[in-house]
């Protein structure tokens, strides 16, 4: 697609030479062939250092963008970026795609569905119900029970379980507003990457990615009712007990074990071997490795333990 079909279709005069655009990404990570933009003065560095030729990007940042690149001048960044990515928006079947591929000694149960360009391993059950999207990957010695669904585009590695109702690959929660109240839609364009050994319970839902990929990495174990929005990464052998939620682009180290009904903000960095006990409420990121924490304000473990013990003899 070129910068300017972008352009005509957000009624906006470009800036600059026509450039070839296949994708959209975040400023950070774009190529010479993606859409980038910028919301905040505060990336005025990343600017000056992207790759990327082609931006939305609001008056005040122009002088920051890098040498040649083009541009569309935005009165609202976040709002022009939304509708954008409905540029990109692959359709949610491939129907040009080439047959599925299946592995040997895999069992796929008349009732599920394998859409084309699915690559399935060996040696990997898939239940009735399920349902398994163009360009899907699944790998092998894998158990997908009934009802399990898995996006376009999404990858599940080697010896993983997957029980019922668990939903990988819908789209994240993401909308910008407009000054009258409107939501409009951020097309999730991204994917989701499960790799080796991991089981999910039963009626998770994995959100994914607006560009590049969530990932739930080697070993990690989800209990039944989690919900992992768009873009996170949860480390290697991570535990998740019930009924917990991780807010969009929010990273947890390996070994981290998560309590019941526990909720993380979005955007945090949390530290390997972090330990949350029930019902913890987490809204700043933890740099060091191996603490335990608990409540909301959530604090250290044992003082939390402490005021708990004061507030029961007030109440004596």
């Amino acid at each position: 697609m070129l910068f300017s079909e972008v352009a005509t279709y957000l009624n906006s005069d470009l800036q600059g030479d026509d450039v070839e655009i296949d994708s959209m990404n975040e400023l950070s990570l774009a190529s010479d062939s993606q859409l980038t933009f910028a919301v905040h003065k505060k990336y005025a560095k990343e600017l000056t250092s992207s790759k990327a030729k082609a931006f939305l990007i609001s008056k005040d940042l122009v002088e920051f963008i890098p040498k040649n690149a083009s541009y569309i001048v935005c009165d609202d960044v976040s709002i022009f970026m939304a509708y954008a990515t409905k540029l990109f928006a692959p359709k949610p079947i491939d129907f040009d795609a080439l047959e599925s591929v299946i592995g040997e000694g895999t069992y796929i149960d008349n009732m599920a569905k394998i859409e084309k360009g699915a690559l399935i391993g060996s040696n990997t059950t898939i239940m009735a119900g399920a349902y398994v999207g163009s360009n899907a990957s699944i790998g092998n010695n894998t158990i997908l029970y009934p009802n399990v669904t898995i996006y376009r585009d999404c990858i599940v590695g080697d010896n993983c379980i997957i029980h019922s109702g668990t939903v990988i690959g819908g789209d994240g929660f993401g909308f910008s507003h407009t000054k009258t109240g409107e939501h409009i839609k951020i097309y999730q364009n991204g994917n989701v990457i499960i790799e080796n050994d991991v089981e999910f319970g039963a009626n998770c839902a994995v959100d994914r990615a607006v560009f590049n990929s969530t990932i739930i990495k080697t070993g990690a174990k989800l209990d039944n009712f989690i919900h992992i929005a768009h873009n996170c990464e949860i480390g290697e052998y991570s535990i998740f007990v019930a009924q917990t939620g991780v807010g969009g682009s929010t990273k947890l180290g390996r070994n981290c074990v998560v309590s019941g009904q526990c909720a993380f903000s979005d955007h945090l960095d949390i530290a390997a071997f972090s330990t949350f006990t029930a019902r913890s409420g987490i809204t700043k990121s933890i740099k060091e490795s191996g603490g335990v924490y608990s409540g909301y304000p959530l604090m250290d473990h044992k003082a939390w333990r402490r005021l708990q013990s004061k507030i029961a003899k007030l109440n004596s």
